[in-house]
């Protein structure tokens, strides 16, 4: 199977599990909270002819208000800390967050320091884990497959649709 199959067939499941969940598409806001911008690279990369996430009901926002998720990445800064939480309660709930890329995972290389408080999991609370340095555009496909199951989990438990 090549990879352009590959996508297609992640895509087209993602794009269902949106459509039953939303009934329109799934907005996320992707916040740097201190990254090297490789995982940027890889967020910008699924926009792109090859991957065009659109066409799947995937729109990045400009505004967390506007967000049924957080796509988070870099570990969390000293200088991105406030900022981070600030977008998480704008956010409306029920919400997702995803941590994208090991820096936000774990820390990565720069783990807790003077300067990094290392994963996004000890800031706010996280429902998917997208591994990689950076991880591929068919692993950040799969990573949003994982979070519709989540979000469907949040959406039974507290009752609040979305």
């Amino acid at each position: 199977m090549t990879v352009e199959n590959e996508i297609e067939i992640m895509g087209q499941r993602l794009n269902e599990k949106i459509n039953n969940m939303f009934g329109r598409s799934l907005h996320i806001r992707e916040v740097d909270a201190g990254s090297c911008n490789a995982c940027e690279v890889e967020v910008t990369a699924l926009s792109n002819p090859i991957y065009d996430m659109e066409r799947f009901g995937v729109h990045i926002v400009a505004s967390p208000r506007h967000a049924d998720m957080l796509l988070v990445t870099g570990p969390v800064t000293r200088n991105m800390e406030l900022a981070l939480l600030k977008t998480y309660n704008a956010t409306p709930s029920p919400k997702l967050v995803a941590a994208m890329g090991s820096c936000a995972c774990n820390g990565g290389i720069f783990g807790d320091t003077y300067a990094s408080g290392g994963g996004v999991d000890k800031f706010i609370p996280v429902d998917v884990y997208i591994p990689g340095c950076p991880p591929r555009p068919q692993a950040v496909i799969f990573g949003l497959m994982v979070a519709m199951d989540k979000f469907e989990q949040k959406i039974r438990k507290t009752g609040v649709k979305a």
